[in-house]
């Protein structure tokens, strides 16, 4: 362990970076500086002797894994089933493989060459599956393994696979091509057969055109050695194996999508393009005996009834005390454009049409049987959608669907922020399921939910974890993610605060967000006292309470005027802008100034102090749970929208909640619902101000397009680096690359090409957004430029993507606006002196140099990396809080950083984290309302006497750039760590890690960086995770125990650990995905077929297809490649020896297995002969003595 000595560090000098140096450059490689011990200061205590603090971390406590993935597979392609193992597997368009089994058994797998799956088909009962790819190769992986890994692969080179056949326990895999052939591949060896059925031996001779793609492969229930070949032109040929040759042939003249068997094996059924069913009798091909067009109308003059949409795929399952059912997807009719997409039960006469919220993508019945030659006895029905899965409950006659167990609704609405918590209080879970619970849907089918395989047990993790996602509807959803499980617990709506929009009214007067003005865009949580706060894209925060009791009250709420004002009026000169006769003629310009057509408050008057949304005023029903205590909504400022808010802070102990955005800083007193301070950024400052922000003059350059687009951690600094990573939510979205000159981003004029009114900042840490000011020359050309009637915000693609773009003006009119904003003398501060607060913090410090305790404060990071301390005073007893005010003045103390402040972290003299004071969490409308329970019980971490806690601490900043350990009170920067030169950091975190603590990064570049505290050494960096969307760097965090988690997809979130012993222990953690299940016994098995096995028609596939009868297989056909699966897949799980014995292990089992049922075999052969005998020798005696004619 390396040990830190603060009595070498030197007294007087101070380590402050300038705050407002710009490094471009690209985001490259790592760029992580070295960590460098800077002399200290003499000032109060900071000079005093200091005690070593031992760091216990090292290098070797950090290794990055992913741990599980949770959600809906993204983009879904392919279904299967294993109704032995009873798990189910999903691929994706991606390549991905998702597997589940029962809850808690849920496994991510990846083919590395990122091409769509194509089909999936399980080994039965053999702990394998196989996948066919677009990349026509062929996929074995193994099961067996808790991390499933490829075994082999088959590379087809020459022909493109288009359907996949593994019959029910038979090693020989059918594949059929895009050019009509038929291959056959042995799934032990991976290997080609000789054994081809080409198309022009399966078609008849005389047939001149080619049939298509193969578009099923099925062997006959009734025997195994006749193969059905479905193409897609409507030939279906019936192929024996043992003699090559077509049996039969069926000519039908719509194409086949699909075919399904009786499974007495006598007919099958064909599904078809123009929405018919046929049905197929083997013994008359020439035509169909039935042909159905289900959802077709049934014409008038007996003509065939109209053909409808194609049907996709069609089962056909048979019951033994019942109707068979038929079962398919599409075939609706043409003239219902609007339905949406059905699944179809037939089940004799009635027909039942479940109708779909999502486009379905493949549909499975499950059966009670895995042998196709037996009554089907079908229970359910998988249904995969693009966005959903569902699974139907078939024994009942309404055909409810089952509860789905999995955490599939993630995306319910698109997620928007994250947030993560690990070892939070144990009370919480149970609590908030409590309340979620009542609010659980009704109608589920009462039967257990159908895919319950696998194991799985809690592993070694115990502690509690809770995962919060805020949505673009409004919505907050709280996970349990004990154990690397997620659960939904509880589920809050944020909207219900505001009135609903009424349709037909249009937009509401000051909406800034024409789609989700709900939105969530960021979140913070207090475990311990149960306080929720949330603020919305509108330009909102809702500060919740936790209750168990139902209440009826109205909500509370305060509007806050949050507009930097840093510009005199100037008057117009009176040639550029006519004076205004009446406000009457410019109210078509005024109405442009928002997003709607009557947004003026009052005639004449210009849009001022209307909050975006309104606020229920009627008493409310709040259920138990999160219940809203106070809204606070930014207002419009002399017709400027409010802009989005950039940094939030809630403390219970002090009842104060932050936030702030690119104009300023607001303190709201949520107990006594006051506002007690909202000031610019500049204001903040005072006389302290470290930049010389001299006036500059308007630049003409036509680079300043309208679209600029803001994103957390990106500041005006690296303007390259911030078009290298904006995308929106949905799609990576290309952007001009022509660089910004620094000077003239700077530089840039309040009147210039960008369009102030509606500059909306949408992001934390951006700077473009518009400058408060009163109507000027520049904004009265701006209007007219826009013309009338023109809303400033183009229509958001999704809140989701926090993203507002901005209409372009025209070349023409752009020139226009330049040249009438330069005729009007407005002088223009810096850019910089747009400075958002991007971060916020409320702790127990030393706020001056010369304080001798600690105090009350609100640490302000803001985008400049500047860092200023308020002073907070509170009423000095618990029982004056709500009658005596409380007072937030700022201390003069300011910092330096390099780029945008992120995060704040305080540690006491001996190096431990000090947690910010809270309060106890009380019911706050709990029915025993005595003295004792309105009483605050506050836990104050840090101890008011200085004595106790020694004599300073240590502030933890990390921006954007750099992280700087300071020594308080003295102020003295003690560490300082250049974590990046050519890029930025997204998220930095302090967190708790084997009882020590340290600070976790995660850089554009895609690095994941962790630094040991307070020495700022670095202990990880590893090129993890590149950006690659925007969703990334806005949904990752960090938390405590070294976890993280991310959005890998719309639908899905990653979890990872950045722990060494958690990447150790992950093994017992993972659910196995095949367990030891004896395979059912066929039906119908006569003593005579017991005892030789096989059915009435033996089929010796080795025979037919190995390499001493069918020859090899062309080598250019096909490529085998061995996969890393076996070997390497039971090493990486647990490593070196062990793994060897894992493997050894599972050998003997098998063996084991095997042996023991050759033993049954043989005592069961055994005892058949002797009863064979034992009757024999009876017969014998019977009949010994008697002469031929007594018989």
């Amino acid at each position: 362990m390396k040990k830190f000595n603060f009595r070498k560090v030197l007294d007087g000098l101070t380590a402050s970076s300038p705050g407002g140096s710009s490094g471009g450059g690209s985001g490259g490689g790592s760029g992580a500086g070295g960590s460098s011990m800077h002399p200290g200061g003499t000032a109060g205590a900071a000079g005093t002797p200091r005690d070593e603090i031992q760091e216990t971390l090292t290098s070797d406590y950090f290794q990055i894994c992913k741990t599980v993935r949770h959600g809906f597979p993204y983009l879904p392609t392919a279904l299967a089933f294993d109704p032995v193992q009873k798990i189910l597997a999903i691929g994706t368009r991606t390549g991905a493989i998702r597997i589940l089994g029962r809850p808690g058994v849920d496994c991510y797998c990846q083919h590395e060459s990122g091409a769509a799956v194509l089909q999936l088909q399980f080994l039965i009962n053999e702990g394998a599956l196989v996948s066919a790819s677009a990349d026509d190769a062929l996929h074995l992986w193994n099961l067996r393994q808790k991390r499933p890994a490829i075994l082999h692969s088959l590379k087809f080179n020459r022909e493109r696979i288009t359907y996949c056949h593994l019959p029910f326990q038979s090693k020989w895999l059918y594949v059929g091509t895009e050019r009509g052939n038929t291959h056959i591949v042995n799934i032990e060896s991976f290997i080609l057969s000789g054994y081809v059925i080409m198309w022009n031996k399966a078609i008849e001779l005389s047939t001149k055109t080619h049939p298509g793609p193969v578009v099923h492969l099925s062997d006959s229930p009734r025997d195994e050695g006749k193969l059905l070949i479905g193409y897609e032109n409507g030939t279906i040929v019936f192929w024996d194996l043992r003699s090559k040759r077509a049996d039969l042939r069926a000519y039908y003249d719509e194409a086949i999508h699909s075919v399904a068997w009786h499974h007495e094996g006598k007919q099958f059924m064909c599904s078809h393009s123009d929405g018919s069913l046929t049905l197929w009798n083997l013994k008359s091909p020439n035509r169909p005996f039935q042909t159905t067009i289900p959802h077709g109308k049934i014409q008038r003059d007996g003509k065939k009834p109209e053909s409808c949409k194609p049907i996709l795929k069609v089962e056909y399952k048979t019951c033994k005390n019942s109707e068979p059912f038929v079962i398919f997807s599409g075939g609706l009719s043409y003239d219902k454009a609007c339905r949406r997409p059905s699944l179809t039960i037939m089940h004799g006469k009635a027909i039942t049409v479940l109708e779909m919220d999502h486009p379905i993508v493949d549909f499975l019945t499950l059966c009670e049987t895995p042998y196709p030659n037996e009554f089907q006895e079908p229970y359910a029905v998988v249904v995969l959608l693009e966005k959903d899965l569902i699974v139907v409950d078939l024994t009942q006659s309404n055909f409810p669907i089952f509860e789905n167990p999995y955490p599939i609704d993630i995306h319910e609405s698109p997620v928007t922020c994250t947030q993560y918590f690990a070892d939070c209080p144990p009370d919480l879970i149970p609590v908030l399921y409590s309340v979620g619970a009542k609010h659980k849907k009704q109608g589920y089918s009462n039967k257990e939910w159908p895919v319950s395989g696998g194991a799985w047990n809690l592993g070694a993790q115990t502690y509690p974890e809770i995962i919060i996602t805020g949505h673009a509807d409004g919505s907050v959803k709280f996970w349990d993610a004990s154990a690397i499980t997620l659960q939904m617990l509880y589920k809050l709506k944020t909207s219900k605060v505001f009135e609903k929009q009424k349709v037909g009214e249009g937009k509401a007067t000051a909406e800034i967000v024409e789609e989700d003005p709900f939105a969530v865009q960021m979140m913070y949580w207090c475990p311990e006292s149960r306080i929720f706060c949330v603020a919305g894209v509108s330009a909102y925060v809702v500060v919740y309470r936790f209750s168990k009791h139902e209440v009826n009250t109205e909500i509370a709420s305060l509007e806050v005027r949050l507009q930097s004002e840093v510009e005199d009026i100037i008057t117009p000169e009176p040639e550029i802008i006519p004076s205004f006769p009446d406000a009457s003629s410019q109210l078509p310009s005024l109405k442009s100034l928002s997003g709607s057509t009557n947004t003026v408050t009052c005639e004449g008057t210009m849009k001022d102090s209307i909050p975006c949304l309104s606020v229920k005023t009627r008493p409310v029903r709040m259920p138990p749970g999160y219940q809203a205590e106070l809204v606070i909504q930014l207002v419009w400022v002399d017709g400027e929208p409010p802009q989005q808010i950039t940094s939030l802070a809630v403390n219970s102990a002090y009842g104060l909640v932050a936030f702030g955005n690119c104009n300023g800083l607001a303190v709201v007193d949520f107990m006594q619902k006051t506002v007690l301070l909202s000031m610019g950024t500049l204001d903040l400052y005072g006389s302290s101000d470290p930049y010389q922000r001299q006036p500059r003059s308007p630049r003409k350059s036509r680079q300043f397009a309208a679209d600029n687009f803001c994103m957390r951690g990106l500041s005006n600094f690296y303007p390259d680096l911030t078009k290298r990573i904006r995308t929106s939510y949905q799609s990576l979205t290309e952007l001009s690359d022509s660089p910004v000159s620094l000077e003239l981003e700077r530089c840039k004029s309040p009147t210039s090409g960008k369009d102030h009114v509606n500059g909306h900042c949408t992001s934390p840490t951006s700077q473009s957004c518009s400058s408060g000011k009163r109507l000027s020359s520049a904004d009265v050309s701006k209007a007219n430029r826009r013309g009338p009637g023109r809303p400033p915000f183009r229509k958001a693609q999704s809140a989701a993507c926090m993203e507002i773009s901005l209409p372009v003006t025209t070349e023409e009119n752009r020139e226009n606006s330049f040249s009438r904003s330069r005729s009007s003398s407005v002088s223009s501060i810096d850019r910089d002196s747009k400075e958002s607060i991007t971060a916020l913090y409320f702790m127990e410090s030393f706020a001056r140099k010369n304080d001798s305790a600690v105090s009350s404060c609100l640490w302000v990071g803001t985008g400049l990396g500047m860092v200023l301390i308020l002073s907070l005073n509170l009423p000095a007893t618990d029982d004056l809080r709500l009658s005596e005010p409380v007072m937030v003045s700022p201390s003069g103390t300011v910092l330096t950083l390099k780029g945008a402040v992120l995060t704040f972290a305080c540690l006491d003299c001996m190096g431990t984290l000090t947690h910010p004071p809270y309060e106890v969490w009380r019911d706050p409308h709990s029915a025993d309302d005595g003295e004792k329970t309105r009483r605050r019980k506050l836990v104050m971490h840090s101890p008011s006497s200085s004595q106790d806690m020694g004599d300073h601490q240590f502030a933890v900043i990390c921006s954007e750039k750099q992280a700087k350990v300071f020594s308080l009170p003295s102020q003295t920067c003690l560490y300082v760590h250049n974590i990046t030169e050519t890029s930025f950091l997204l998220r930095a975190d302090v967190v708790t890690l084997c009882n020590s603590v340290c600070l976790a990064c995660f850089c554009a570049n895609g690095h994941i960086m962790t630094l040991s505290l307070p020495s700022l050494r670095p202990l990880l960096d590893v090129n993890y995770l590149p950006v690659t969307d925007m969703r990334i760097a806005r949904t990752f965090c960090f938390t405590n125990e070294g976890q993280a988690l991310y959005l890998s997809s719309p639908t899905e979130i990653q979890r990872l650990t950045y722990s060494q012993e958690m990447c150790d222990n992950l093994q017992d953690m993972l659910g196995d995905l095949f367990t030891p299940v004896e395979t059912p016994e066929a039906q119908n098995r006569g003593f005579l077929k017991g005892l030789f096995g096989g059915s009435a028609q033996a089929f010796d596939r080795e025979e037919l297809f190995g390499e001493a009868t069918a020859g090899k297989a062309s080598r250019s056909l096909a490529q085998h490649i061995p996969g890393s699966g076996g070997i390497e897949g039971v090493r990486g799980a647990a490593g070196g020896v062990i793994g060897d014995l894992t493997r050894a292990r599972i050998a003997l089992d098998e063996r084991g297995q095997k042996l023991g049922e050759l033993d049954e075999r043989t005592a069961s052969m055994m005892a058949s002969a002797e009863a064979f005998s034992k009757h024999a020798h009876e017969v014998m005696l019977k009949y010994k003595d008697k002469k031929w004619y007594q018989f």
